[in-house]
């Protein structure tokens, strides 16, 4: 189910979303993104390059950002804009957990602010724009 402009508030939260980054996780959406590069999926790379293990690369980070909050909205929501900036890694066998909440809704737009932590610190955050269907008419 879709959620629809008449039940969002500003101030509203986010549920939490939590992701356990396993190897696999990690090295499958490099993968799946056609990031072919050594440090997302080659641990001894990764470390001879100065980090601690495989990461998250951008792409599977933005794609986690819209899927936290298409996940909440709903499939009908349309998102609009991603305005996020990337903090600490995320490394394999870390956890990702996102929260946010809406701070904006202007002519149909909604915005929530986003923040996905591990245990590094803030690994993206930054803001979603999206706009959901108008509720339906009761007659």
């Amino acid at each position: 189910m879709t959620l629809t402009e008449d039940q969002v508030r500003i101030g509203a939260a986010l549920p939490e979303l939590s992701i356990e980054l396993t190897p696999t996780v990690v090295v499958s959406t490099a993968l799946a993104t056609m990031d072919f590069t050594p440090v997302h999926h080659d641990t001894g790379i990764a470390r001879a390059q100065g980090s601690k293990e495989i990461f998250l690369n951008i792409l599977t980070t933005m794609g986690l950002v819209e899927r936290y909050v298409t996940d909440w909205t709903g499939p009908g929501a349309v998102i609009r804009r991603i305005d996020v900036k990337l903090g600490v890694p995320a490394y394999a066998g870390d956890r990702l957990s996102f929260g946010g909440t809406i701070v904006a809704h202007e002519d149909g737009r909604f915005t929530a602010e986003v923040r996905g932590k591990v245990s590094l610190g803030d690994h993206a955050t930054g803001t979603v724009t999206f706009t959901l269907p108008a509720p339906f008419p009761v007659t």
